[in-house]
Protein backbone atom coordinates (compact mmCIF):
# COMPACT_ATOMS: atom_id res chain seq x y z
CA UNK A 1 0.00 0.00 0.00
CA UNK A 2 1.81 3.06 -1.18
CA UNK A 3 -0.85 5.76 -1.48
CA UNK A 4 -1.26 6.98 1.98
CA UNK A 5 -1.48 10.81 1.27
CA UNK A 6 -0.10 13.05 3.55
CA UNK A 7 -0.51 10.83 6.37
CA UNK A 8 3.20 10.41 7.23
CA UNK A 9 2.77 14.26 8.33
CA UNK A 10 0.27 12.96 10.97
CA UNK A 11 2.23 9.66 12.53
CA UNK A 12 5.21 8.03 13.70
CA UNK A 13 6.93 5.56 10.93
CA UNK A 14 6.21 2.88 13.45
CA UNK A 15 2.40 3.33 13.22
CA UNK A 16 2.80 4.36 9.71
CA UNK A 17 3.64 0.52 8.95
CA UNK A 18 1.10 -1.01 10.85
CA UNK A 19 -1.27 1.03 8.81
CA UNK A 20 0.16 -0.57 5.99
CA UNK A 21 0.06 -4.03 7.65
CA UNK A 22 -3.27 -3.80 8.65
CA UNK A 23 -5.48 -1.11 6.61
CA UNK A 24 -7.31 -2.23 3.67
CA UNK A 25 -7.20 0.64 0.64
CA UNK A 26 -10.62 0.92 -0.72
CA UNK A 27 -12.44 3.25 -3.73
CA UNK A 28 -15.06 4.08 -3.84
CA UNK A 29 -17.37 6.07 -6.69
CA UNK A 30 -19.77 9.00 -6.66
CA UNK A 31 -22.93 8.03 -4.63
CA UNK A 32 -21.50 5.05 -3.06
CA UNK A 33 -22.59 4.44 0.44
CA UNK A 34 -19.73 3.47 2.87
CA UNK A 35 -21.53 3.81 6.12
CA UNK A 36 -25.22 2.82 6.61
CA UNK A 37 -28.18 3.37 8.73
CA UNK A 38 -28.44 0.55 11.57
CA UNK A 39 -25.27 -1.51 9.92
CA UNK A 40 -22.52 -2.80 11.99
CA UNK A 41 -19.36 -0.70 11.29
CA UNK A 42 -16.55 -2.74 11.85
CA UNK A 43 -13.58 -0.09 10.42
CA UNK A 44 -12.91 3.42 10.76
CA UNK A 45 -12.71 4.65 7.18
CA UNK A 46 -9.73 6.94 7.30
CA UNK A 47 -9.99 9.36 4.13
CA UNK A 48 -6.88 9.14 1.64
CA UNK A 49 -8.63 10.88 -1.33
CA UNK A 50 -11.80 12.69 -2.08
CA UNK A 51 -14.96 13.86 -0.03
CA UNK A 52 -17.10 11.99 2.13
CA UNK A 53 -20.55 13.17 3.44
CA UNK A 54 -22.25 11.92 6.53
CA UNK A 55 -25.51 12.49 7.03
CA UNK A 56 -28.56 11.66 9.80
CA UNK A 57 -31.56 10.56 9.41
CA UNK A 58 -34.57 12.31 11.08
CA UNK A 59 -37.63 11.01 12.61
CA UNK A 60 -39.63 11.94 9.82
CA UNK A 61 -37.46 10.54 7.26
CA UNK A 62 -35.78 13.48 5.94
CA UNK A 63 -32.00 14.07 6.74
CA UNK A 64 -29.65 16.29 7.34
CA UNK A 65 -26.22 17.06 6.17
CA UNK A 66 -24.13 16.91 9.41
CA UNK A 67 -20.64 17.50 8.27
CA UNK A 68 -17.95 16.44 5.03
CA UNK A 69 -14.53 15.20 5.74
CA UNK A 70 -12.09 15.02 3.24
CA UNK A 71 -8.32 13.98 3.06
CA UNK A 72 -6.36 12.78 6.25
CA UNK A 73 -9.73 13.21 8.00
CA UNK A 74 -11.51 10.21 10.08
CA UNK A 75 -15.58 9.78 10.96
CA UNK A 76 -15.63 10.42 14.83
CA UNK A 77 -18.95 8.39 15.06
CA UNK A 78 -17.54 5.33 12.96
CA UNK A 79 -14.82 5.09 15.76
CA UNK A 80 -17.34 4.94 18.23
CA UNK A 81 -19.38 2.54 16.83
CA UNK A 82 -16.48 -0.16 16.12
CA UNK A 83 -15.16 0.26 19.88
CA UNK A 84 -18.98 -0.25 21.13
CA UNK A 85 -19.97 -2.57 18.56
CA UNK A 86 -23.00 -0.58 18.22
CA UNK A 87 -24.82 -0.27 14.63
CA UNK A 88 -24.67 3.14 13.05
CA UNK A 89 -26.56 5.91 13.43
CA UNK A 90 -25.45 7.74 10.33
CA UNK A 91 -24.66 7.38 6.38
CA UNK A 92 -21.66 8.33 4.82
CA UNK A 93 -21.50 8.86 0.89
CA UNK A 94 -18.35 9.74 -1.32
CA UNK A 95 -18.91 12.57 -3.34
CA UNK A 96 -17.17 11.67 -6.58
CA UNK A 97 -14.24 9.54 -6.05
CA UNK A 98 -12.48 8.85 -2.94
CA UNK A 99 -10.08 6.19 -1.44
CA UNK A 100 -9.63 5.61 2.32
CA UNK A 101 -7.97 3.31 3.70
CA UNK A 102 -9.86 1.11 6.43
CA UNK A 103 -8.69 0.49 9.69
CA UNK A 104 -10.02 -2.53 11.60
CA UNK A 105 -12.23 -1.92 14.60
CA UNK A 106 -9.45 -4.37 16.48
CA UNK A 107 -6.36 -2.29 15.84
CA UNK A 108 -8.34 1.56 17.13
CA UNK A 109 -7.95 0.91 21.13
CA UNK A 110 -4.35 -0.44 21.05
CA UNK A 111 -3.14 2.39 18.46
CA UNK A 112 -4.49 4.81 21.22
CA UNK A 113 -2.15 3.20 24.09
CA UNK A 114 0.96 2.90 21.65
CA UNK A 115 1.37 5.77 19.87
CA UNK A 116 0.68 9.31 20.86
CA UNK A 117 0.36 10.43 17.49
CA UNK A 118 -2.55 8.09 16.91
CA UNK A 119 -4.20 9.61 20.17
CA UNK A 120 -3.46 13.11 19.60
CA UNK A 121 -5.17 12.49 15.79
CA UNK A 122 -7.99 10.88 17.37
CA UNK A 123 -8.83 13.57 19.85
CA UNK A 124 -8.39 16.23 17.27
CA UNK A 125 -10.77 14.71 15.07
CA UNK A 126 -14.08 14.27 17.96
CA UNK A 127 -13.02 17.90 18.49
CA UNK A 128 -13.40 18.98 15.10
CA UNK A 129 -16.20 17.27 14.32
CA UNK A 130 -18.42 18.21 17.61
CA UNK A 131 -17.01 22.03 16.35
CA UNK A 132 -18.67 21.57 13.05
CA UNK A 133 -21.97 20.02 14.73
CA UNK A 134 -22.47 22.73 16.83
CA UNK A 135 -22.03 25.00 13.74
CA UNK A 136 -24.92 23.17 12.27
CA UNK A 137 -26.97 23.44 14.84
CA UNK A 138 -26.41 26.68 15.28
CA UNK A 139 -26.79 27.05 11.53
CA UNK A 140 -30.41 25.40 11.69
CA UNK A 141 -31.27 26.91 14.78
CA UNK A 142 -30.05 30.65 14.16
CA UNK A 143 -29.31 31.30 10.38
CA UNK A 144 -31.53 32.02 8.01
CA UNK A 145 -32.02 29.85 4.74
CA UNK A 146 -30.76 31.80 2.62
CA UNK A 147 -27.53 32.52 5.02
CA UNK A 148 -27.27 28.53 4.99
CA UNK A 149 -27.66 28.08 1.21
CA UNK A 150 -24.80 30.41 0.47
CA UNK A 151 -22.80 28.72 3.16
CA UNK A 152 -23.14 24.84 1.86
CA UNK A 153 -22.43 26.31 -1.50
CA UNK A 154 -19.60 28.08 0.03
CA UNK A 155 -18.32 24.62 1.20
CA UNK A 156 -18.87 22.32 -1.49
CA UNK A 157 -16.77 24.83 -3.66
CA UNK A 158 -13.93 24.75 -0.66
CA UNK A 159 -14.16 20.96 -1.31
CA UNK A 160 -13.88 20.22 -4.43
CA UNK A 161 -11.77 23.12 -5.40
CA UNK A 162 -14.10 24.14 -8.52
CA UNK A 163 -16.95 26.74 -9.05
CA UNK A 164 -19.07 23.99 -10.69
CA UNK A 165 -21.13 22.69 -7.86
CA UNK A 166 -22.73 19.76 -8.91
CA UNK A 167 -25.94 18.63 -6.86
CA UNK A 168 -29.72 18.51 -8.06
CA UNK A 169 -32.63 20.66 -5.81
CA UNK A 170 -33.80 17.44 -4.06
CA UNK A 171 -29.87 16.91 -3.29
CA UNK A 172 -29.52 20.55 -1.40
CA UNK A 173 -32.83 20.77 0.08
CA UNK A 174 -32.36 17.46 1.73
CA UNK A 175 -29.17 18.11 3.18
CA UNK A 176 -30.55 21.58 4.12
CA UNK A 177 -33.35 19.97 5.77
CA UNK A 178 -36.17 22.18 3.36
CA UNK A 179 -38.02 21.58 0.54
CA UNK A 180 -37.02 21.33 -2.95
CA UNK A 181 -39.38 24.41 -3.95
CA UNK A 182 -37.74 26.59 -1.54
CA UNK A 183 -34.20 25.91 -3.04
CA UNK A 184 -34.74 26.30 -6.14
CA UNK A 185 -36.40 30.09 -4.97
CA UNK A 186 -33.72 30.90 -3.71
CA UNK A 187 -31.06 30.22 -5.95
CA UNK A 188 -33.07 31.66 -8.71
CA UNK A 189 -32.90 34.77 -6.97
CA UNK A 190 -29.09 34.42 -6.88
CA UNK A 191 -28.96 33.79 -10.36
CA UNK A 192 -31.47 36.76 -11.01
CA UNK A 193 -28.55 38.75 -8.45
CA UNK A 194 -25.68 37.23 -11.31
CA UNK A 195 -24.34 35.79 -8.42
CA UNK A 196 -24.61 32.13 -10.27
CA UNK A 197 -25.79 30.33 -13.48
CA UNK A 198 -27.89 27.39 -12.90
CA UNK A 199 -27.94 24.00 -15.46
CA UNK A 200 -29.19 20.80 -14.93
CA UNK A 201 -27.92 19.50 -11.74
CA UNK A 202 -25.08 21.82 -11.69
CA UNK A 203 -24.62 25.53 -10.08
CA UNK A 204 -21.83 27.77 -10.72
CA UNK A 205 -20.65 30.27 -8.91
CA UNK A 206 -19.73 33.29 -10.63
CA UNK A 207 -17.30 36.13 -9.93
CA UNK A 208 -19.29 38.22 -7.59
CA UNK A 209 -20.80 34.90 -5.26
CA UNK A 210 -18.72 36.35 -2.58
CA UNK A 211 -19.61 40.14 -2.79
Amino acid sequence: MDNLGNLGFEFEPALMEEIKQYGELRHFKEGDIIMDYGKYIRMMPLVIKGTLKVLKKEENGKEILLYYLSANETCSMAYSCCLEEKKSNVRAIAEGDVDIIAIPHSKLDEWLYKYPSWKNYIMRSFSERFSELLKSIESIAFHKLDDRLIAYLKEKQRLSGSSVIKASHYQIADELATSRVVVSRLLKILENNGKILLYRNEIKLLNDFDS
